[in-house]
């Protein structure tokens, strides 16, 4: 099938129907390239399972050649003489042409992903922007310390010793597609402020917004072979990223069942490995909360946001017994006004599932869950016949070995269960085995500080969810990953330290 009669159809921007026209093809080593086998395969529109367009489809050739450019840009191109004043300019740079396109890469995003323009505008686009915007100022702040050493076994001598930190050398980059633009920032961000050079591999599903910001990337002065873009299949293309012998460091956001295999792939020379996975967020309401209001509703964002597939979801809500059934019904009334459809059409609250194979994902679950006893108060199946469409769903009468309440769903649907003592809240809350993310809402500051400590989770909020900065660190505990992305931290994902003694 053709993209033409699909383009005509979905009134684009110019430049967005220009750049899909175009965006079959793979960057390496700053040059815009056809696959080694010559393949390509489809990317559709998540809300009609129409093609957009055909990319390059990637292999191990592809990124054999993609590595090699990548060693070559390291170890001899100008990024690594290159000043870390000189990286952090191009980097704001490619922050600024994000801030510049913005309204054609929202329209993009949510195409490709099925989310709405909204979405993609007010959250996607400014979060992305601002981690290359952070990233660059932190290119020249990376530096070691000096060690005042006393070496026991040489009376009287006197050393200078110092550390360095130095780049980690290739990555090997792969990124979900829930939030395909953001994801790429907070990846590339960080390994680019650190001097190293990267193979990004973006999702089989969203593949065009990787591809728009590689043209940025250029324009903004990034050298060739610095970044290189390999689009294609994960079995293919990304398992062979994560073996790949000359590859210094891999990193993935994605589901915990890869997360495992990247692992395993990774171990052929030992690369370093960090991993950004699922999650299963408990998301608590006490009676005192400062405004149940005002929680009911953050509540419903906290699992409807971006069609439920966000790792940090608060799939998993428990309030206190005496107010459970105002917070559940309160929440159902807003599941249920939650208009779905096209992503790019303004009246849209929630837009598609990516993908039939998510579709199914999801409407096994809800399978599951009636097979299990549970009772749906909103929701509950597959909304229309076109597309890949969930209605937003609330499931009661859980209980926590029901898999719907263990496993990662990634779609709308929320379980829900009472609770009426703290320490059997704390008990439900940790298990699992994920800990990306918590919630809690209380006007006892006490309350919340116990339950903040006792989370077992990388992110906690308080009276609040989906609060995001580039300043603060983000990753999970248990089988939700391996490291923190943005702040500070991200820097120690992409440096080796070495210690220097000098003798005097």
């Amino acid at each position: 099938m053709t993209a033409a009669p699909v383009l005509e159809k979905l009134n684009l921007s110019a430049a967005n129907t220009a750049f899909i026209k175009r965006a079959s093809k793979l960057l390496i080593n700053g040059e815009w390239v056809h696959s080694a086998s010559g393949k390509t395969f489809p990317t559709y529109n998540p809300a009609t399972g129409e093609v957009i367009t055909r990319c390059a489809e990637g292999d191990k050739e592809d990124i054999k050649r993609a590595v090699a450019a990548a060693r070559e840009a390291f170890e001899k191109g100008p990024w690594k003489t290159m000043t870390a004043a000189e990286r952090g300019r191009i980097i704001w740079k490619i922050g600024d042409l994000m801030l510049e396109h913005i309204d054609d890469l929202a329209e993009l995003e949510a195409l490709d992903n099925g989310k709405t323009r909204s979405v993609a505008r007010h959250v996607d686009l400014p979060l992305a922007l601002d981690a290359f915007h952070y990233m660059a100022g932190w290119a020249t702040k990376i530096c070691g310390q000096t060690f005042p050493i006393s070496v026991p076994y040489v009376p009287g001598g006197n050393f200078h010793a110092f550390s360095l930190r130095e780049p980690v050398g290739v990555v090997g980059q792969i990124i979900p597609w829930n939030f395909p633009l953001l994801m790429a920032a907070w990846k590339l961000g960080p390994a680019l402020a650190a001097g190293c050079t990267v193979v990004l591999k973006p999702a089989e599903q969203t593949p065009l917004t990787a591809l728009r910001l590689g043209e940025l990337m250029i324009e903004a002065g990034v050298p060739p072979g610095v970044v290189n873009i390999v689009t294609g299949y994960g079995e293919t293309a990304g398992a062979s990223l994560a073996a790949h012998d000359d590859v210094d460091k891999v990193a993935f956001t994605g589901s915990t069942e890869v997360g495992k295999l990247i692992v395993q792939a990774a171990a052929g020379n030992l690369k370093k490995v960090s991993l950004e996975l699922g999650g299963k967020s408990p998301n608590v309401i006490f009676k005192d909360a400062p405004d149940l209001a005002g929680a009911i509703t953050g509540a419903a964002n906290a699992v409807f946001f971006n069609h439920g597939q966000c790792c940090v979801a608060g799939t998993r809500l428990y309030a206190e017994k005496s107010v459970f059934d105002q917070v559940v019904d309160g929440i159902s009334e807003q599941a249920q006004k939650i208009k779905l459809g096209f992503g790019l059409d303004p009246d849209t609250d929630m837009g598609p599932l990516v993908s039939e194979e998510q579709l199914a994902r999801v409407t096994g679950y809800l399978d599951a869950g009636r097979r299990d006893g549970v009772e749906f108060v909103t929701g509950g199946k597959r909304f229309g016949d076109r597309g890949y469409f969930v209605e937003p769903t609330v499931m009661t009468k859980t209980k926590n070995t029901m898999s719907v309440v263990q496993e990662e769903i990634f779609g709308p649907v929320l379980v829900a269960q009472p609770f009426s003592d703290e320490e059997e809240l704390i008990n439900m809350a940790n298990d699992t085995t994920y800990g990306l993310a918590a919630a809690v809402w209380t006007k006892d500051i006490s309350r919340a500080h116990r339950i903040a400590k006792a989370y077992r989770a990388g992110t906690v909020w308080v009276n609040c969810y989906n609060i995001f900065d580039s300043a603060l660190p983000f990753g999970g505990y248990k089988q939700s990953g391996w490291g923190r992305e943005m702040s500070g931290e991200a820097l120690e994902l992409y440096t080796e330290s070495k210690a220097v003694i000098v003798a005097l």
